[in-house]
């Protein structure tokens, strides 16, 4: 057996569904297309993100000395069927798929260092290696599009061959030299079904995303108030969005995952209860999202998320519990967009809420947005 061969099979043993090999190059492309973003303000709001950063993602051989190859790998996460069977029980969320399961990062390191120890035995020797899996600085989807895994969408993920872009992406640098993939020549053709679809206009132009109008960055990343305007638009998510992966021709036969952490442990966890959210403490937040990618929005961020997909649901049962937050949360930037939700859902009993808090609410952004939501109510 060839060592190609045996590293395509031991990853589809691993539960992966795509393999690519690329060189150590600069990534030259991908470079120019992330210093041009950057330049532009597409990623205002991720500090991290500077042209220093980008110069470091996109040259391989400055991650890991002697390197000669990059694999790129792909995952699929894809589960068709959790949110079956849930529920009412009043006004839920909605959760990216990515997050439903156990947290990516560990799950695919593990198995990736596990694909390196299989190498080195098929080798004689192990060999120098660094693995990633998106918060390391690699700029794995140029990886993934040079090494043949799949192709750039419209709407900026991979699209990976009977997978879809429902996949988490792993790479990892070696000092071996492999044979390289060529890239894959489909494309989106006409298709723009991702750019009409996007409530926010996040999708710019094709292959430009505005990040700060996505509503992952603003129910993630965004750790201070939501701009007003987009708020309406995130309808029922509170962690992440899938929307234009759910209109995307190439994902309607996506394969599942084969990977059985990536399972959701129950449908709340796709469909979560609004109201449970919105009163989330620390400690129940602590508990509740352990080994899970959902902890990266923070508790506060899970309970503005909430107030703000409580405002969207138009269920008008739900002021009391909204009152209460506007009244009693901690955080002034979860009691201003419980707030917002009031004046949007409207009626006595909000208007009632929000006058009452308009007389004692010390904080004046939270003053701020408690009189706009009256004038709104």
């Amino acid at each position: 057996m060839s060592l190609i061969t045996f590293l395509r099979e031991k990853a589809a043993e691993l539960g992966f569904q795509a393999v690519g090999i690329t060189s150590a190059a600069p990534l030259a492309e991908a470079e120019a297309a992330m210093l041009d973003r950057v330049s532009a303000g597409l990623m205002d709001g991720l500090p991290w993100f500077t042209p220093e950063r980008v110069r470091r993602a996109t040259r391989p051989a400055d991650l890991l000395p002697g390197a000669r190859s990059v694999v790129s790998l792909a995952a699929s996460y894809l589960r068709r069927d959790e949110t079956n069977g849930t529920p009412e029980s009043g006004p839920r969320g909605r959760v990216a798929h990515y997050a439903w399961g156990g947290d990516y990062h560990q799950v695919l390191r593990d198995r990736t260092r596990a694909l390196v120890d299989a190498l080195a035995g098929e080798l004689g020797r192990t060999p120098a290696s660094r693995v990633f899996v998106d918060s390391s600085p690699l700029a794995e989807r140029a990886v993934a599009q040079r090494s043949g895994v799949g192709w750039f969408g419209k709407n900026t993920n991979i699209l990976v061959p009977r997978a879809g872009s429902y996949v988490f992406l792993a790479s990892v640098i070696l000092d071996v030299d492999l044979p390289e993939d060529e890239p894959v020549r489909t494309h989106c053709g006409s298709c723009t079904r991702c750019i009409d679809a996007c409530p926010t206009g996040a999708i710019t132009a094709p292959y430009t995303l505005d990040n700060t109008r996505c509503i992952s960055f603003q129910t993630i990343e965004n750790r201070g108030a939501i701009p007003s305007e987009i708020r309406p638009e995130l309808g029922d998510w509170v962690f992440g969005c899938d929307i234009c992966q759910e209109v995307c021709p190439v994902n309607r036969r996506a394969v599942e995952t084969a990977i059985h952490e990536f399972e959701a442990a129950s449908p709340d966890v796709a469909r979560p209860p609004l109201l449970q959210l919105l009163t989330l403490t620390q400690d129940a937040y602590a508990q509740r999202f352990r080994g899970s990618a959902i902890k990266r929005a923070k508790a506060v961020g899970l309970r503005r998320n909430a107030a703000v997909a409580l405002g969207n649901s138009g269920d008008r049962s739900t002021v009391p519990a909204l009152s209460t937050t506007l009244g009693q949360d901690p955080s002034p930037l979860v009691r201003g967009h419980a707030g917002w939700a009031l004046g949007r859902l409207g009626g006595r009993a909000a208007r009632t809420a929000l006058s009452d808090r308009m007389g004692i609410e010390d904080d004046p952004t939270v003053a701020g947005e408690v009189r706009a939501a009256l004038d709104g109510a």
